[in-house]
């Protein structure tokens, strides 16, 4: 079969608040909820038994997982927690609101900072109300640097799974998901900055024995772009 099922959580507070959340553990909202929950009846009606589980450490993307498992009634089945799925650490940015941001320092700044691939937001100072809360050890990211935890955790762990025709779900976040897209799709680092990740509609991803993708759709066509 080889499916691999690419899900963002559903929203979270501080996606409802427009703030950067990066590292920060921040929970669902309600409608994060049900968007998990719609997720969950999507990957339903496709009637695939799933090999594997992956998520990462932050809450917003393991409650997503847990609400999607519940729905598939295998609440008990065996999910693979990694850092390496982690959001990108928006160092400085990290808890202030985005609109705020770009009053100060013009929407083309904001946007490099956000969608370029190799450019960093300013390190997370020593003040910072988030320093000692957030567990990475970098003092911020750019999309290169989820990248280069990303990739090689995916092809570790993730990719000989596909490789031997099984189904894999991961539930994870917009960036960790963008740089899994830029291998999976072969993306520049140019076009990359286009493309923004729905949070609850999984994409499904099939490949061919040699790992080509051969199909890709996102379950929710209405929200699909």
């Amino acid at each position: 079969m080889n499916n691999l099922i690419l899900v963002r959580h559903g929203q979270s507070i501080w996606n409802k608040e427009r703030r950067f959340t990066g590292w920060v553990d921040v929970a669902l909202t309600e409608k994060g909820e049900l968007e998990a929950k719609r997720a969950g009846e999507l990957i339903k009606n496709l009637n695939i038994k799933f090999d594997a589980y992956f998520t990462s450490t932050l809450k917003r993307a393991a409650n997503s997982l847990d609400i999607i498992l519940k729905v598939l009634n295998e609440q008990n089945a065996k999910v693979n927690k990694t850092s390496k799925l982690n959001e990108r650490n928006y160092g400085n940015l990290t808890s202030l609101n985005k609109d705020e941001i770009i009053k100060k320092y013009g929407n083309d700044q904001v946007k490099i900072w956000r969608r370029s691939y190799d450019i960093r937001p300013p390190n997370m100072d020593a003040k910072h109300p988030y320093k000692n809360k957030i567990g990475s050890s970098s003092a911020s990211e750019s999309l290169k640097d989820t990248c280069e935890r990303v990739l090689p955790y995916y092809k570790e762990k993730i990719e000989p799974l596909i490789s031997i025709k099984k189904n894999v779900l991961i539930v994870f976040h917009g960036n960790s998901c963008r740089a899994l897209l830029m291998k999976i799709f072969n993306i520049s680092k140019e076009k990359i900055t286009e493309f923004e990740i729905p949070t609850g509609n999984p994409l499904k991803i099939k490949f061919d024995e040699n790992l080509k993708v051969v199909d890709c759709r996102y379950l929710d066509s209405k929200r699909s772009k």
